[in-house]
């Protein structure tokens, strides 16, 4: 379960203010898979740090009663200087797993080749996906954070991080962010769209997906929205 109480988050860009979460309370439910919809800069990828811990809220809490993944797809906490080899030692260190075995199963999954004994600065933002998702696969958390990973690789690498990110909410929770409808579709039960700092939750994912379609429609009509 993760419990977001009188969350807030507004940013100041050019003057103006732009609100991502405005006193959001909302939970999200042990074993179930969500997808976080809205439109383009609606603030996803932003709540989705926040939940994991990597960015503060303006004002509120997120209360979680289980272990939460950092947003598999965003690889902002790598350090540049280490190797992929070193950045995996040092998370195995910080979750408390066996860093030989984190290692072998990345190395294996990841398929970074000699990439992965140079420094992680090196890296395509594509490699630094796969790394960062090869990392958090390879380790058990009871709710995965998901921001555009499906995006990542050729199509064999993306049919194998399905497979096996299917292998691990079958057994635990997700929250997904995606701009792929059919994706989430098959993917998630709920789902909650975010617009204008204000949250929708929905237990049934069709009614969520038919709230955003509403919401970029005219967006899309005016070539606003992909």
């Amino acid at each position: 379960m993760i419990r977001l109480e009188d969350l807030s988050k507004t940013f100041i860009l050019r003057g103006q203010h732009k609100v991502v979460a405005d006193n959001l309370n909302v939970t999200f439910p042990t074993g179930v898979s969500v997808a976080l919809l809205g439109r383009n800069g609606a603030g996803k990828s932003t709540l989705l740090k926040i939940i994991a811990g990597s960015m503060r809220p303006d004002r509120g809490r997120v209360v979680s009663d289980g272990t939460i993944s950092w947003p598999v797809g965003f690889a902002g906490s790598f350090h540049g200087e280490l190797t992929g080899v070193q950045n995996t030692r040092f998370l195995a260190r910080v979750y408390g797993v066996d860093s030989d075995e984190l290692v072998e199963s990345v190395r294996d999954f990841a398929e970074l080749g000699v990439h992965f004994n140079l420094p992680v600065r090196t890296y395509s933002s594509g490699m630094r996906s796969r790394l960062a998702f090869g990392i958090s696969m390879a380790i058990d958390f009871d709710t995965y954070l998901v921001d555009e990973v499906g995006a990542v690789g050729d199509a064999s690498f993306r049919e194998k991080s399905d497979r096996v990110f299917r292998q691990r909410i079958a057994a635990s929770a997700a929250i997904i962010v995606s701009h792929s409808l059919h994706y989430v579709q098959r993917t998630c039960q709920h789902g909650a769209v975010l617009e204008e700092g204000r949250i929708s939750y929905y237990t049934d994912i069709n009614q969520a997906i038919l709230h955003h379609q509403e919401i970029v429609r005219p967006l899309r009509a005016a070539g606003l929205h992909p």
